[in-house]
């Protein structure tokens, strides 16, 4: 069974990007285009891991982060940032959040699947 991916971001474009390349790789890729949606989509639904964005409306990816380790459910499963944003402080508020890692944009394909197969074996 293909393991399921969660893929959050305001942009399309970017999401059809993720997806493409995990799908390629044997995943199951589910889409939200912001921290709200993601909610809503998952709900008590377990994925494998879930990559989202930060600067998103409605619900942005420190504050999905957060409402996700405070569910059970999703307490453990591991969360990549994946954003244009570089900044120390950003990063250290996306692990203080619970955040597994952070992959800065424009990502490379090979790369992201590198990390998303370190983090979801």
């Amino acid at each position: 069974m293909p393991k399921k991916v969660l893929a959050v971001d305001d942009s399309k474009t970017m999401r059809d990007m993720v997806a493409f390349t995990l799908t390629d790789a044997g995943f199951e890729v589910l889409s939200a285009e912001d921290g709200q949606h993601a909610l809503s989509v998952l709900g008590d639904t377990k994925v494998d891991l879930v990559i989202t964005d930060v600067n998103m409306p409605n619900m942005n990816g420190i504050e999905l982060t957060k409402a996700l380790r405070s569910n059970p459910v999703h307490k453990a499963t591991p969360i990549l940032i994946l954003t244009t944003e570089s900044g120390d402080g950003l990063k250290a508020e996306g692990k203080a959040a619970g955040a597994t890692g952070w992959i800065v944009k424009p990502f490379v394909p090979e790369k992201l699947l590198q990390v998303v197969n370190k983090v979801c074996p």
